[in-house]
């Protein structure tokens, strides 16, 4: 039996289309393999971005790159993360809604500077 499942993640980019193509990349690569997801199992991912990060949208980074799963028919939505001052700057997060075994632990992947984020999930 399967149930649904929210899988976080965020990695830290410069604000170039290379950097944030790659490290959303990667980080997309790395929940999806750490998951054990396959296309037919996400419902959906959402981004958003710190407002420092202008250049590429990470929606268009993993269309345009091979995470080892096929995205072209996943819904991908991006906003602009809430502005906090004092806050982490050049973060992606991402939010996987998707569907895994009912007693499945999902693995967060906090990294490229995203870890102190979420430092319990990165001993």
């Amino acid at each position: 039996m399967k149930r649904l499942f929210g899988i976080r993640g965020a990695v830290c980019a410069e604000n170039t289309k290379e950097s944030i193509s790659l490290q959303t990349a990667e980080m997309c690569r790395k929940l999806f393999s750490e998951n054990s997801l396959s296309a037919a199992d996400i419902v959906s991912v959402q981004f958003t971005l710190t407002r420092d990060l202008d250049v590429f949208n990470p929606c268009a980074a993993l269309r345009a790159n091979d995470v080892g799963i096929d995205t072209s028919r996943i819904p991908l939505f991006c906003s602009q993360e809430a502005y906090i001052k004092g806050g982490l700057e050049k973060v992606i997060r991402i939010l996987i809604t998707a569907y895994m075994d009912e007693n499945a632990v999902p693995s967060p992947v906090y990294m490229g500077g995203a870890e102190v984020l979420r430092p319990d999930f990165c001993k």
